[in-house]
């Protein structure tokens, strides 16, 4: 069976939503090890919202954090220390999706950033971009930092109005396939959308 890490170009590119669709795509497992902002609807109640699933098929987080920020900032106002040799992949029966915090770059602890965990998580990677303008540079910086970490990188998926140009830059300077593209959605208009088939 396959395990995803899913992370992004950005914060709010996409993510949970992208996640949601490959749990339901792959009848997956979801786990999000740290999550920023539990004053907020977390991201795995809305998984279970959106896929209509139960709990049985979302791990609880390893870091739940109450303010909406980096980790590392979260985890400082909160009094907690991430230790990244603490968070270990979980065994599970079946596929596993994975959800990242933030970007790459992200700051997890005073030492280590998501790109860090990604590495330790071992799995195959997908990137979730922004469509429209500024995100070739955004998307082919990403890809070079994992490429640089030596992690596997399954494709990208853009989120957004259809953008052929920007499309068939970042499939050609990137060197990587785009998976599917969907368009931009508050989470609350998930049923709404016509579920695309991403092309693992």
């Amino acid at each position: 069976m396959t395990t995803y890490f899913v992370t992004g170009t950005d914060t709010d590119v996409g993510k949970t939503v992208v996640s949601a669709l490959l749990v339901d795509q792959l009848n997956a497992t979801y786990w999000k090890p740290i999550q920023s902002g539990t004053n907020d609807v977390e991201d795995k109640n809305e998984v279970m919202k959106l896929v209509g699933i139960d709990e049985s098929r979302i791990l609880p987080c390893r870091y739940e954090l109450t303010e909406p920020l980096s980790p590392h900032e979260a985890a400082r106002i909160d009094g907690v220390e991430i230790k990244l040799d603490e968070i270990e992949k979980p065994e599970v029966e079946g596929n596993l999706i994975i959800e990242g915090a933030g970007g790459v770059y992200v700051p997890i602890n005073n030492d280590h950033m998501m790109i860090d965990l990604i590495e330790k998580m071992n799995c195959e990677t997908i990137v979730v971009a922004r469509s429209g303008l500024g995100t070739i540079n955004h998307t082919l910086l990403t890809l070079k930092a994992l490429r640089d970490k030596g992690i596997a990188i399954t494709g990208v998926i853009l989120n957004g109005p259809v953008n052929l140009k920007n499309k068939k830059a970042i499939e050609q300077f990137g060197k990587v396939r785009i998976l599917g593209e969907i368009p931009y959605l508050e989470k609350r208009d998930f049923l709404m959308l016509e579920k695309p088939l991403f092309q693992l």
